[in-house]
C-alpha cells in the first residue's frame, strides 16, 4: 500500500507525458479536418451559404481592385503610376487587367482584375504601395484584398492572444502565490490541456464528422487558459489549507481533492453542457464553438484533478517557497466583509441589485449588427479601398448579388432580373454542369427581396455578401431565441442536482442574469463613448450570455457548495460566513485571472472579438467582486435556511460528481519527508 501510494503520482505523470506525445501530431493536423473556410462559420443550410459553397469556373479566382485617388483631380504622374502597375500585375493575374475606369469627378481611377490560383496577393499589395507620387492615395480592395487582410488578422490574433494570455497568467500567478516555481505547474497543465483538446477535436472531426472550424481558435484558447487556471487556483488553495493542518502531503492532497474536486467537476459540467447547447445553433460559428469549447473545458478539468495534483505531491511543499504553508493563517479580510454583509443583509442585497440595475440601463438604445466597413477594430486596406470606391464610383459595383439557376432557365432569370428596380447590370453567365451563375450589380442596399421574388419561379438561389449578412441576422436571432432558454434550463438543472434545492438555484440564476445585463450595459456605453464602435456585434449577445451565465454560475457553485459543507457542521448563518471567508480570496483571484484572459481579446483585430472579450471580462469582474462576494451571501443570509428548500444542508452532503481522489489517504499520518536541504524551511 505504501509503495503504491508513492508510485501513483509518478505513474499519473508518465501517463500524461505519453498521452501528450501522442496528441501533439494529431493536434498539428487539426486544420486538415476543418470545414470549408468559406461556409463553415455561415448560417447552416441557408440559401446564401449554399451559394457560397458552389464552385464555378473562375469563381474560385479572387478578384482585386486597385483604386487611385487624388483629391482635386489626377495628374499625369498618377496616370503613369496606374499604367506601370497594370503592367507589373501581369505575372499574378488570370487575364490582362481591364482598362482603368475613370470616376465622373476625375479624381479616381480603378483597375479591376482576377488573380491566378495561388497568386501572392501580398505581392500585388506591394506593387500598389511602391512608387506612388506624393499626394496620390493607392488602395488594394476586392475579395483578394479582404482575404489578405483576414489572413493577416488571423496570424496576428493567433500569435498575440497566445503570447499575451500566457504572460498575463504568469504575472497573475506570481502575484497570487509570490513563488518563483509554483506558477509553472498550472501553466504546464493548461498547455497539456490545450494540446490534448486540439487532438480530441481532430479525432472527432476525422472519425465522427463533427464540424470543426479554426476561426474560433482565439476564443477557445482564452477559454482553456482562463478556466484551466481557475481550476488550478481552486485546487491549490484547498491543498494549501490542508498543508496547514496535515503533516503528510499525500494525505493533504487526498483531502483537498475530496473537498475541491466535486465543485470543480460541477463547474466543468456546467460550462461544458452550456457550450454544448450551441449544437442547437444555426449560425456556423456558434455551432462549431460548442463542441470545441466543451472539449477544451473537460480537458482542463481532467488535467487539473490528475496531473496537477500528481506534480504537487511529487515536488512537495517547497514549491510554495518562500510562502510555505504554515499553521494558523486566517482569511481576515473576508471575515470582515462577511461581518459587514451579515449586519444588514437585506439592505446589502437590495443596494447591490440597484447598482446592477443602474449599470444595466446602459443597454437602452443599444444597436446591434456590424456591416463590412465596421467589422475590424481598425480600418484594413481592403475596407479603406472599398470606401474610396463607394465615394467615387458609387456603392454596389464591387460586391454583386450572386444568383444561381439552372442552365435551362438562365435566359428567363436574366430577363426577370433586368426588370428589378435597382439592378444596374448583369455579368455574362458562368456555367458549371447544369447550373449557371449570374453576378448582379445593384444599387446599395441591394434589393434582395425583389430579386428573390423575380427569380422564385425558376427556383434560383440568391447569394453574395448582402444575402449572407441577411442570413446571419436571421440565424443569430434564431440562436438567441433557442440557445439562451436552453442554456438557462441546463444550468438550472445542474444547480438543482448539485445543491438538491430549488430556492438557491433560482436566486443564483437570477443574480448571474442580472450581472450579464449589467456587463452588457457597461459594454455598450464603453463601445459608444470610448471605442467609437458603430454597433454591438450580433455574436456578443449570445456568446457573452453563454460565457457569463456558465462562468458566473461557476463561482456561485464554488461559494455555495462550500457554504453547504460548512452549514452542515455550523448551521446556516455561520456556514455562510465561513464559506465566504475561506473561498473569498481564491475565487477573487480566479475571477481576476479569468477576466484578464478574456481581456486579451481586446487586442484582436475583429470588433466582435473585442466586444466579446470586454463584455465577458467586465461581467466576470462584476460577478466576482460584487455578486459572489456581496449579493449572494446577503441573499443567503436574508432568506435563511429556506435558501436550501426543499432540502436542508444538515441532511446530506454536496453530491460527489467525480471519481474518487487520485491519492488515497494514508492509514497513518507520518512526518512529511522533504527533499534534502528543504526541511529547515518549515
Amino acid at each position: 500500500m505504501g509503495l503504491s501510494r508513492k508510485l501513483l503520482p509518478f505513474l499519473v505523470v508518465l501517463a500524461w507525458i505519453i498521452l501528450t506525445l501522442v496528441a501533439i501530431p494529431m493536434a498539428g493536423k487539426l486544420s486538415s479536418v476543418a470545414g470549408d473556410s468559406n461556409t463553415v462559420e455561415l448560417p447552416r443550410g441557408s440559401e446564401a451559404t449554399r451559394v457560397a459553397g458552389l464552385s464555378f469556373p473562375g469563381s474560385a479566382l479572387e478578384s482585386g481592385v486597385l483604386i487611385y485617388v487624388r483629391p482635386g483631380g489626377l495628374i499625369p504622374a498618377d496616370r503613369a503610376k496606374v499604367a506601370a502597375d497594370s503592367a507589373a500585375l501581369m505575372p499574378f493575374v488570370a487575364a490582362a487587367p481591364a482598362a482603368p475606369r475613370a470616376s465622373a469627378d476625375g479624381a479616381a481611377l480603378a483597375v479591376g482584375f482576377q488573380l491566378k490560383p495561388g497568386a501572392d496577393a501580398a505581392a500585388v499589395r506591394d506593387i500598389a504601395r511602391a512608387g506612388a507620387p506624393p499626394g496620390l492615395q493607392v488602395k488594394f480592395s476586392g475579395t483578394a484584398a479582404a482575404s489578405l487582410d483576414a489572413a493577416d488578422a488571423s496570424d496576428r490574433i493567433a500569435k498575440i492572444v497566445m503570447l499575451v494570455t500566457v504572460l498575463i497568467v504568469v504575472v497573475l500567478l506570481l502575484i497570487t502565490y509570490r513563488s518563483p516555481v509554483l506558477w509553472i505547474l498550472p501553466l504546464v497543465g493548461v498547455g497539456v490541456a490545450y494540446i490534448v483538446s486540439d487532438a480530441v477535436m481532430y479525432l472527432l472531426g476525422r472519425y465522427l464528422d463533427v464540424t470543426v472550424s479554426t476561426g474560433n481558435a482565439a476564443v477557445v484558447t482564452v477559454l482553456v487558459f482562463g478556466v484551466g487556471t481557475d481550476y488550478a487556483l481552486l485546487l491549490l488553495a484547498r491543498y494549501r489549507d490542508e498543508l496547514r493542518r496535515t503533516a503528510d502531503r499525500r494525505t493533504a492532497m487526498a483531502v483537498a481533492l475530496r473537498g475541491a474536486a466535486p465543485a470543480i467537476a460541477a463547474s466543468a459540467a456546467t460550462v461544458s453542457l452550456g457550450l454544448l447547447c450551441l449544437l442547437a445553433a444555426t449560425m456556423g460559428f456558434n455551432h462549431t464553438l460548442g463542441p470545441a469549447g466543451a472539449v477544451a473545458v473537460l480537458c482542463a478539468f481532467a488535467v487539473m484533478v490528475t496531473l496537477l495534483p500528481a506534480l504537487l505531491v511529487i515536488l512537495g511543499r517547497w514549491v510554495f517557497w518562500p510562502r510555505i504553508p504554515r499553521p494558523g493563517a486566517t482569511p481576515r479580510l473576508w471575515l470582515r466583509i462577511g461581518k459587514i454583509v451579515s449586519g444588514r443583509p437585506r439592505l446589502v442585497w437590495v443596494a447591490s441589485a440597484v447598482v446592477l440595475g443602474v449599470l444595466s440601463l446602459g443597454t437602452l438604445g443599444m444597436k446591434t449588427g456590424l456591416d463590412d466597413a465596421n467589422r475590424f477594430s481598425g480600418t484594413p486596406e481592403s475596407v479603406a479601398g472599398q470606401q474610396l470606391l463607394a465615394a467615387h464610383f458609387g456603392s454596389g459595383g464591387s460586391d454583386p448579388v450572386v444568383v444561381v439557376a439552372s442552365v435551362a432557365s438562365t435566359d428567363q432569370v436574366t430577363a426577370a432580373l433586368r426588370a428589378v428596380p435597382g439592378v444596374v447590370s448583369i455579368a455574362p453567365a458562368v456555367v458549371s454542369g447544369d447550373l449557371s451563375r449570374l453576378d448582379v450589380t445593384t444599387v446599395s442596399p441591394a434589393p434582395l427581396a425583389a430579386i428573390r421574388a423575380a427569380v422564385s419561379g425558376a427556383h434560383a438561389l440568391v447569394g453574395g455578401s448582402a444575402a449572407v449578412d441577411e442570413a446571419v441576422a436571421i440565424a443569430q436571432e434564431h440562436d438567441r431565441n433557442v440557445v439562451i432558454p436552453l442554456v438557462l434550463l441546463v444550468v438550472f438543472a445542474v444547480l438543482v442536482l448539485l445543491l438538491r434545492a430549488l430556492v438557491a438555484p433560482v436566486l443564483l440564476m437570477a443574480t448571474v442574469v442580472v450581472s450579464y445585463f449589467a456587463a452588457l450595459g457597461v459594454g455598450w456605453f464603453t463601445f459608444q463613448h470610448v471605442f467609437g464602435f458603430a454597433a454591438m456585434d450580433v455574436q456578443v449577445m449570445l456568446i457573452g450570455f453563454l460565457f457569463l451565465v456558465a462562468l458566473g454560475v461557476d463561482y456561485n457553485i464554488f461559494l455555495v457548495s462550500r457554504i453547504r459543507q460548512e452549514a452542515r457542521r455550523h448551521g446556516h448563518r455561520e456556514g455562510v460566513l465561513r464559506g465566504l471567508a475561506v473561498t473569498g480570496g481564491v475565487i477573487s483571484s480566479a475571477g481576476i485571472v479569468l477576466a484578464a484572459t478574456f481581456a486579451v481579446l481586446l487586442l484582436a483585430p475583429y470588433v466582435a472579438f473585442v466586444e466579446i472579450g470586454f463584455v465577458v471580462a467586465v461581467g466576470v469582474l462584476i460577478d466576482t467582486l460584487l455578486v459572489r462576494s456581496v449579493l449572494v451571501p446577503a441573499l443567503a443570509l436574508d432568506v435563511g435556511s429556506r435558501f436550501w428548500w426543499p432540502s436542508a444542508p444538515v441532511a446530506s452532503a454536496v453530491p460527489v460528481v467525480c471519481a474518487a481522489p487520485v491519492f488515497p489517504a494514508a492509514p497513518t499520518v507520518p512526518v512529511d519527508p522533504e527533499p534534502a536541504g528543504q526541511a529547515h524551511r518549515h
